[in-house]
């Protein structure tokens, strides 16, 4: 709860918590991670913040849709705003989710996974795309070091942004 104040504190329009403890490697079990749920809710509520509680099963191999649907109901019921769970790319399994879970739910956006148009169809409210953008950006950083280096070339320049698009993209309101 404290981290939620904190977090509230800085201007922050939401926040997330999930159910995987880093220093076990291990999902939370349900009653424990609940009871953080509410306590983080009561925080962003009186804060004004957006609570997202996420369910980690799918990121770590933990393929229970059953389970997660049940962690994201408890989750729901602790206060959360918002659920996710993160690595659930089936679209069938997204949309019992979004069906059984009556919450708004958020979905990671993954390659090879739904598009946004199909998201929207099934009731998917919010859609994150995680480290992926970095990612693709730092792929094309890597992809042309290793051009320059290899190679001697630069082909790669030939899809650099343009300033102009660079600077439209990052202006500030007119």
């Amino acid at each position: 709860a404290e981290t939620v104040r904190l977090i509230a504190r800085t201007g922050a329009a939401g926040c997330s918590i999930e159910d995987y403890d880093p220093v076990t490697g291990s999902i939370d079990a349900v009653g424990v991670a609940t009871e953080r749920v509410a306590a983080a809710a009561d925080a962003a509520v009186t804060n004004g913040l957006v609570l997202t509680a996420r369910a980690e099963n799918h990121l770590y191999s933990v393929d229970d849709l059953d389970d997660t649907i049940a962690r994201l109901c408890a989750y729901r019921d602790a206060g959360a705003d918002v659920v996710y769970a993160p690595g659930l790319a089936d679209l069938d399994g997204i949309a019992r989710l979004v069906r059984e879970v009556e919450a708004p739910v958020n979905v990671l956006a993954v390659a090879g996974g739904p598009s946004i148009g199909d998201l929207r169809s099934v009731g998917v409210r919010r859609v994150s795309t995680g480290g992926a953008l970095a990612r693709a950006a730092l792929g094309a950083l890597i992809a042309a070091a290793r051009e320059l280096l290899g190679t001697g070339t630069s082909t790669y320049a030939a899809n650099a942004v343009s300033t102009a698009d660079l600077e439209a993209a990052f202006a500030g309101p007119e």
